[in-house]
């Protein structure tokens, strides 16, 4: 039996080459599917630089200090604030930073910059005087169609261009104690694997990378062109054959092309990567940066501290909005205003029935609900822990069935009703939806109830 009638459609796809026609992953028996994610990576939002540079209107200073503001207030401990040599308001950002204490002193401040002698003296003079430490991100782009068509430099000219950089970057800013740096070949999951090997050993050693003073190599996944396995593989065999392992943090900042930022990320730590970059609810060019609230929470909904507080999700997202001027999609994991919500009948007679139980559980334990154990099915996460209730978890429509009209009219009112009334009350809603179109409120279920 023909099961499958699709036909070929007419889009051109000969015209594109899969990512195994251009990068070679030298990696065997790799490791990271059998590991599991137990604890967070360090976090580096970089909303207030990369995000900011995909707004239509890039952030003012007061939206970008509330932005950071809230970015503090949240947990992050690493943040990477601008790009100083690209914009003025950037680097007046970084002065406001250093002469202010804004920043606490347990948050380091990331700093951005191309690999150019003037670009890295107007960085290094915007962070002079910063209490906090400090991490100076020096990028290249380092893969083929980039050195060809980009920057017009070979491989052994593209290296002599990154050392340079790291040359100044050390010569300008190596004697400040509270210093760091970072280094990303951009385009490194297109990039060959062993000359970005070879280019990250060389930063390394010319940076003097050491365990008091590690150097932090973050590898993008800049334009995403592949199933997130093998971002994982790419990054795993960096882990597993860097110089100076122990000497460096190994950091991912991977984009969403494809629409699987989050798994490349997830993936990446699995690999081995301790650090990832991304935005508050995934802005950044085209679809975006990996986004930082949705993996926080993954975590979350698997029993591990995320190591950030989302406790009043709905408070960030605002900011967030305010400070982007872009909304966040009602469907958004976690964060959306329709992501705890419920219209369909079998979804809403689960998720009752599940409330009740724990009800009683809790009440059998002698606990209180917030305490307990969280197992109420179509829920990954309690509401309640990320600042919500439980007022719109079920919203009645022609979708609906009995358990949504009981589950509103408990919830509102106290009222329960029995399996026939149920029934009967469940049928008049339906007739009442369907005529109009539209959902029901509490109050029209209880009145269509007390009509009888």
């Amino acid at each position: 039996m023909n099961w499958n009638r699709q036909q070929p459609s007419p889009m051109p796809s000969h015209r594109y080459r899969d990512v195994f026609s251009r990068v070679d992953v030298p990696l065997t028996g790799r490791t990271w599917p059998s590991r599991r994610l137990e604890q967070a990576p360090l976090w580096v939002p970089v909303d207030l630089r990369d995000g900011n540079q995909a707004l239509a209107e890039p952030m003012d200073p007061l939206r970008k200090r509330r932005f950071f503001e809230q970015l503090v207030a949240t947990g992050y401990k690493e943040i990477e604030v601008g790009y100083p040599s690209a914009s003025q308001t950037d680097h007046d950002f970084v002065r406001l930073l250093a002469g202010s204490d804004l920043a606490p002193p347990d948050v380091t401040v990331v700093v951005f910059t191309a690999a150019r002698r003037d670009l890295v003296e107007r960085t290094v003079e915007s962070v002079r005087g910063l209490r906090n430490d400090v991490v100076v991100h020096l990028y290249t782009a380092t893969a083929p169609v980039w050195r060809d068509v980009v920057l017009g430099r070979d491989r052994a000219e593209l290296t002599d261009l990154v050392l340079a950089g790291c040359r100044d970057v050390l010569e300008l800013a190596g004697d400040l104690p509270n210093v760091r740096f970072e280094f990303s070949p951009e385009v490194f999951n297109l990039t060959e694997p062993g000359f970005a090997l070879e280019l990250c050993d060389a930063v390394t050693a010319l940076w003097e990378a050491s365990p008091d003073r590690p150097v932090i190599l973050n590898l993008p996944a800049t334009v995403e062109v592949a199933t997130p396995n093998v971002y994982a593989d790419q990054i795993e065999f960096m882990h597993r054959n860097l110089d100076r392992r122990d000497s460096v943090v190994l950091s991912v900042h991977p984009h969403n092309d494809r629409g699987t930022g989050v798994a490349c990320a997830e993936l990446a730590v699995l690999a081995g990567a301790q650090r990832v970059e991304g935005c508050l609810f995934g802005n950044g060019e085209r679809t975006g940066n990996v986004d930082l609230v949705t993996l926080a929470l993954n975590l979350h909904a698997q029993g591990v501290d995320p190591m950030v507080d989302f406790s009043r999700i709905d408070d960030v997202r605002r900011v967030v909005e305010e400070c982007n001027r872009i909304p966040v999609h009602p469907r958004h994991p976690y964060a959306g205003d329709l992501v705890h919500t419920a219209f369909s009948g079998t979804h809403q007679d689960a998720i009752r029935k599940g409330f009740a139980e724990h009800r009683a559980r809790a009440a059998a334990q002698g606990r209180p609900e917030r305490e307990i154990a969280w197992r109420v099915p179509y829920l990954p996460v309690d509401p309640a822990d990320l600042g919500g209730d439980y007022e719109a978890v079920v919203r009645v429509n022609s979708q609906s069935g009995k358990g949504g009209v009981a589950h509103l009219l408990e919830s509102a009112y106290g009222i329960e009703l029995t399996r026939a009334e149920q029934v009967a009350l469940a049928r008049r809603v339906q007739e009442r939806t369907d005529a109009t179109g539209r959902e029901v409120s509490a109050a029209e279920v209880l009145a269509l109830h007390t009509a009888g």
